[in-house]
């Protein structure tokens, strides 16, 4: 069907509706949705709590996030009539392994009645997607997440051959102030020559805009939750668009 000239300029909607699950403190989701999201698409986000913003996001926290009130988050996102929903945060599955995050992935499913990504899932066939089995690993959670999520990544068929720590326990505002920059030098610590890819996770660090320069270094693909999610539910959705780096191309 065509579409009138003076209205083309405004089609920014009517491909897909994307729904998305972000915590309440994240700054940096929803500025990657403008950079991932391709025309046509629309993103509809709301925001979850439960969780003490002052506090360090460390496994307990986490953990506490994954269970807290999710009927109450759907019934604020579902009017909204998402073709897919997104869940916008990695630690919170991550920190309790791949069983739970299929769990939890299902139980979005069941009550929304639509396809649905994690963050910590759409990690997982990210690499499947590039044929990856060994990993350097970075993020700015806490040495416990950190060796949580290699064991998510290890019981998943993925090698952790090296996990860069950012050197500090780090606050939400922490983490989600890491500059591109940071996050490249940060990607750069977690690379290691039988590195099949690198991973970049958590959805509130900003590594979305890193990720091609830290290909370009390295030579290798690099997966960032953000991408992944993206690159997971253009493929549910039967859209032919392509997130940016190795990953796009890997459709």
């Amino acid at each position: 069907m065509s579409v009138d000239p003076v209205f083309a300029a405004s089609e920014t909607r009517g491909r897909a509706r994307i729904g998305v699950i972000t915590p309440f403190s994240n700054t940096n989701l929803e500025a990657d949705l403008a950079l991932l999201r391709p025309a046509g698409v629309s993103c509809h986000v709301t925001r979850a709590g439960g969780y003490d913003l002052d506090a360090i996001p460390d496994s307990g926290q986490m953990r506490a996030f994954a269970r807290a009130g999710l009927d109450d988050v759907l019934a604020m996102l579902l009017p909204a009539r998402p073709d897919i929903v997104l869940y916008g945060c990695t630690s919170a599955t991550l920190s309790m392994g791949p069983d739970y995050d299929r769990e939890f992935r299902a139980a979005i499913e069941g009550k929304s009645g639509v396809p649905a990504v994690t963050a910590a899932g759409a990690l997982v066939e990210a690499l499947d997607d590039l044929g990856a089995r060994s990993v350097g690993f970075c993020s700015p959670y806490t040495e416990e997440l950190n060796r949580e999520a290699a064991a998510f990544l290890g019981a998943a068929g993925k090698r952790v051959i090296r996990s860069a720590y950012i050197g500090e326990d780090l606050g939400n505002d922490g983490q989600n102030g890491l500059t591109p920059r940071e996050v490249f030098d940060l990607g750069l610590g977690a690379d290691h020559e039988r590195a099949d890819a690198i991973v970049m996770s958590c959805t509130d660090m900003r590594a979305v805009e890193a990720v091609e320069a830290l290909e370009e270094r390295t030579g290798k693909p690099v997966v960032a939750s953000n991408q992944a999610m993206f690159h997971v539910a253009f493929g549910r959705l039967g859209l032919p668009d392509r997130v940016m780096g190795r990953l796009g191309a890997a459709r």
